[in-house]
Formats: C-alpha cells, sequence, structure tokens
C-alpha cells in the first residue's frame, strides 16, 4: 500500500470514527466544533476525508467528543482475523486408528490449508477394548481428561489420567491407552505439529 493510499484511507476511518461519536452522543457539527474551537465547515470536511488535522486538533475533538484520542484509533489497522466456531456436537466425525476398537474421534477445527500446525480431536471411548493402539507421530500432542479414568503409556512410563488431569510428550514416542479404568472416557487431544522448515 502507498504512502498516500495509507493517509486517505486513515482520513476516511477518523472521519468516519468522529461522524459515529458525534451522532451516538446526538451532537450536531455546530456543538462538536463549539467545544473543540473549531470552525464547522472545517470539522465538515474532517468528517468527509477532505482533509488531514494535526493531532492537536484531533485531541482537542477527542476532548470535545467525551473520548480518548487512543479511542479515536482503537479500531484503526486491526487485522480482521479468522475464527472459526464449531458448535457443541458439530465437530468432524473422524475416523483414526482405534476407531473400529469403540474409539471416537471428533476433530475440532479443519480446513487451515495445505499446512496443518495443529489438530484438535474430542475423543470418545464408550467401552474397553481388548487391544489398544499404539501411536507416533511428529510433534507435540496434549491430552486433557474431561471424564472417566485411563492409564495412558508413554514410551516407558504410564500414567493415571482423572478428569482435570493434564499429559503433554513427544508424539515420535510410542504412545496410547493401556488401560481403561472408567468407562465412559473423554478427553481432548491437540496435536501440534513442528513448523515446516
Amino acid at each position: 500500500m502507498s504512502e498516500s493510499t495509507s493517509t486517505g484511507s486513515l482520513e476516511r476511518y477518523l472521519g468516519n470514527t468522529l461522524r459515529e461519536i458525534r451522532l451516538k452522543h446526538g451532537l450536531t457539527i455546530a456543538d462538536v466544533a463549539t467545544l473543540a474551537n473549531i470552525s464547522r465547515g472545517m470539522l465538515s470536511k474532517i468528517e468527509n476525508a477532505q482533509t488531514a488535522t494535526s493531532l492537536e486538533t484531533l485531541s482537542r475533538l477527542a476532548q470535545a467528543l467525551g473520548v480518548s484520542l487512543a479511542t479515536l484509533f482503537k479500531s484503526y489497522d486491526v487485522p480482521s482475523g479468522s475464527a472459526q466456531l464449531v458448535p457443541k456436537g458439530d465437530g468432524m466425525e473422524v475416523v483414526r486408528r482405534g476407531t473400529k476398537r469403540g474409539h471416537t474421534y471428533h476433530l475440532l477445527s479443519y480446513g487451515q490449508g495445505p499446512t496443518k500446525t495443529f489438530e484438535p480431536f474430542l475423543i470418545t471411548i464408550d467401552h474397553e477394548s481388548e487391544t489398544f493402539p499404539i501411536f507416533e507421530h511428529p510433534g507435540t500432542e496434549f491430552i486433557y481428561m474431561l471424564e472417566g479414568s485411563i492409564e495412558y503409556r508413554h514410551g516407558q512410563h504410564t500414567y493415571v489420567l482423572n478428569p482435570g488431569d493434564a499429559l503433554t510428550f513427544d508424539g515420535e514416542v510410542p504412545h496410547g491407552p493401556e488401560r481403561m479404568i472408567q468407562c465412559p472416557i473423554r478427553f481432548l487431544s491437540i496435536l501440534m505439529y513442528p513448523n515446516p522448515a
């Protein structure tokens, strides 16, 4: 973006912001101009982005409107962001190792583009199964227990996890459920993948 385009954008933003605040308080251009000690014509030009203004004038306008100078800029150049809401029960059910053994996987975020940075799953185990899958994957895994009780293996060690317990580990070390202690079992499993080189 060129400097002149950027400046014009700022003038439009400030003009719209000043007008919105003025109208919100039920003030006329004459009211605000008098309080800020500037001409009505000047305020009209500022609101319509037809002129640039000094910080001193902006400060007087902010004071006349009963807001801080920072308030005038609070929404300027803020990234629009991108959030994904997955309502309760709407996670995409996916097939993973262990699905045939009574494990249900709901992916809670998807469509991240060509490079996945993480995968959050809600995993439900409704009944004990005779054999348990062993997992290995790049990155780090974080587990947070919501319901039930499970003994979980990571390499040479096992950990008993109850509601509220959290376990973080290296995904490349073999890991997986060792023993179901109390079903049903529900936990969040968040896989964080390494950044591609």
